[in-house]
């Protein structure tokens, strides 16, 4: 037979005149030496170099911006800045081509969003359903998403072309006269947020699909007893399980909404691309920073639309916490 202390060394039992304060020793060490690790906080050391990178990439161009909208700078002289203080914001604020890009941005990126959402939800409510080839199904439905944004620019440029485009072509075979998609407001932010939704429908698809295969099935079984049919299921187990995945996406894609850029600078065809048409009726925010900068050489003006499209996206956040704060005292 082992003694106390060979079963002390072996771990079985601590050494010592009784075993009962033995025990109590030890336990009090493992959490002296557990509080030493301090386990807990291990996850932050791994965590904290990205967020140093993230800080160094990002914190620098938006403080850096900031200043740079403060100043009169071109973009061939960098290093030569006059100070105007708040002038560029004023001036911005004044400028018509500022609210008539923002309003287009809105607008492009309502028309683009709202049957992007729908349509990516009924999608993924049909591939949660057992079907055949449903992997072939999901994988496809990446393919517009890992296209790039100029091959699919190009292709709905021909497709929506005036004389010889294919969507003018079936209007044609009706009786619809073609529609100038180019030159026309409506028709072009139409013809853009085409392209928008064809990219980003798969994508948020499967992020509703990864949302829905999460809700457990004894929900639907449940619901199913109840007598609930298809559309009751859908309305009242499913929507409610992916209400978060529903709200993220809607930020993702007022994100992209507000950042929009290559769809209308390809859409265009030209210089026209950069200016959102003759009479900047697709421009957007995006497209006016590009113009600001790059045309007309003003880097203090392109930075103070910078920022105003910074502060859009900080308005848009706030009000939706603010709406969801609202919602949660009301129930």
């Amino acid at each position: 037979m082992a003694t106390s202390t060979t079963k002390a060394l072996a771990g079985d039992e601590p050494p010592g005149p009784s075993r009962e304060t033995g025990g109590k020793d030890t336990a009090r060490r493992r959490g002296a030496l557990l509080h030493r690790l301090d386990i807990k906080g291990a996850p932050y050391v791994f965590v904290a170099p990205f967020f140093v990178v993230f800080a160094a990439f990002s914190f620098y161009p938006l403080i850096y911006t900031s200043w740079i909208s403060l100043h009169d700078v071109e973009l061939a002289t960098l290093d030569v800045m006059e100070w105007v203080a708040f002038d560029n914001y004023v001036e911005l604020w004044g400028d018509s081509r500022f609210w008539n890009a923002l309003q287009n941005t809105i607008t492009i990126g309502i028309i683009s969003t709202v049957p992007q959402l729908l349509m990516a939800l009924g999608m993924a409510h049909l591939l949660n359903y057992r079907m055949r080839a449903s992997l072939f199904f999901r994988v496809a439905s990446l393919v517009p998403y890992a296209t790039s944004v100029a091959a699919a620019a190009l292709v709905f440029t021909m497709i929506f072309e005036r004389d010889f485009g294919m969507i003018n072509w079936a209007l044609g075979s009706v009786g619809i006269d073609p529609v100038d998609w180019e030159a026309d407001k409506w028709p072009a932010q139409v013809a853009i947020s085409s392209i928008v939704i064809w990219r980003w429908t798969g994508y948020n698809a499967l992020l509703y699909l990864a949302a829905m295969q999460a809700i457990p099935a004894d929900r639907y079984e449940a619901a199913s007893l109840d007598g609930a049919s298809r559309w009751q299921q859908f309305t009242h187990v499913t929507i409610p399980g992916i209400r978060s995945t529903i709200v993220f996406t809607i930020v993702l894609s007022t994100i992209g909404a507000t950042q929009l850029f290559g769809e209308p600078l390809i859409f265009g065809q030209g210089p026209n691309g950069v200016t959102g048409g003759a009479d900047n009726q697709y421009q957007t925010l995006g497209l006016l920073l590009y113009e600001e900068g790059w045309k007309n050489y003003q880097m203090g003006r392109s930075a103070t639309v910078a920022w105003a499209m910074f502060l859009l996206l900080v308005l848009v956040f706030v009000v939706q916490r603010v709406i969801k704060r609202l919602r949660t005292r009301t129930s």
